[in-house]
């Protein structure tokens, strides 16, 4: 037998965004904030050579930009609304969470997916879309617990198998939670927040104004403002001004040579006060207050 012991499993508690996005290791993902309240976060890690099993909170609104590990198949439990999301390494998603967000997830790595003959071309079309089952909610539980109550003494091949067996059993007994005309049109959002997604990935210091972005998508403004509010429950507006705030964050933590007002400047808040209120309501705290903390 493989021995190993519960300190294999790795506890995270973060205050930061920033701290909470690289805090998962393997993946490739960009946090923002996008709910008022001091941030406040947890990660539970267990590395089982080969297969990581992981759980996540966070208490605000976060937009994520991630992709799975390269090569990877990803089985997320969304504790919001006890669905599982499938992920695999080659796409890049976007997704806000709710707040008091919490969710537990079984990573099967590239040579595991190999080692095991796992096609994960035939799930394409199953990818973030959400699989209700009545498993699903139970295998959290179970999971949630196995992190918490770990024995002194497990067996990782073991573990690993039984891991693999469930997620297919899971897969094989879930359905599509949505009927065939949602689905369309919830991919059609997708994809439209891919772009978006892709683009803010790719470009997080630059600022854009609503034009712009529909651009950007591809699409009409009056569809872009649409799509923007079902797909994550904001305005894009909302979502410019909010992704601005953070980007100003960034910069204040980085510290150096610098003023709020020149911070206040480069994302393009022309007024210094009203500045300094939507950051304190954002983040509960001034953005003198930040700058001073890092320095």
């Amino acid at each position: 037998m493989t021995q190993a012991t519960a300190s294999r499993v790795q506890a995270f508690t973060t205050g930061d965004v920033a701290a909470q996005c690289s805090a998962t290791p393997g993946w490739v993902q960009q946090y923002q904030q996008m709910s008022p309240g001091h941030f406040a976060g947890q990660i539970r890690y267990l590395d089982l050579q080969g297969v990581e099993v992981y759980e996540e909170c966070m208490n605000t609104r976060v937009e994520q930009h991630f992709n799975a590990p390269p090569g990877s198949l990803a089985f997320c439990f969304d504790g919001s609304d006890n669905a599982l999301y499938m992920l695999n390494g080659e796409s890049r998603n976007t997704w806000i969470t709710p707040e008091n967000y919490r969710e537990v997830a079984v990573v099967f790595g590239p040579q595991f997916v190999q080692r095991h003959g796992l096609d994960v071309a035939k799930l394409e079309g199953l990818f973030m879309a959400p699989l209700s089952g009545q498993q699903n909610a139970l295998f959290t539980r179970w999971l949630s617990g196995t992190l918490t109550r770990l024995p002194t003494v497990i067996d990782p091949v073991s573990l690993t198998q039984q891991l693999l067996d469930d997620c297919l059993f899971i897969l094989d007994n879930a359905c599509v939670g949505l009927d065939r005309s949602s689905l369309q049109k919830r991919s059609e959002e997708r994809r439209l927040m891919a772009r978006i997604g892709e683009w803010a990935a790719d470009a997080p210091d630059e600022t854009v104004n609503l034009l712009q972005l529909a651009q950007i998508a591809g699409v009409p403004l009056r569809q872009l403002q649409q799509g923007f509010k079902t797909y994550t429950g904001i305005s894009p507006a909302q979502w410019l001004r909010l992704r601005r705030l953070n980007g100003a964050r960034r910069e204040l933590l980085s510290g150096g040579d610098t003023t709020v007002a020149e911070v206040a400047m480069n994302w393009s808040f022309w007024h210094l006060g009203r500045f300094s209120n939507s950051y304190r309501a954002l983040f509960k705290e001034l953005p003198s207050e930040t700058l001073k903390r890092h320095c």
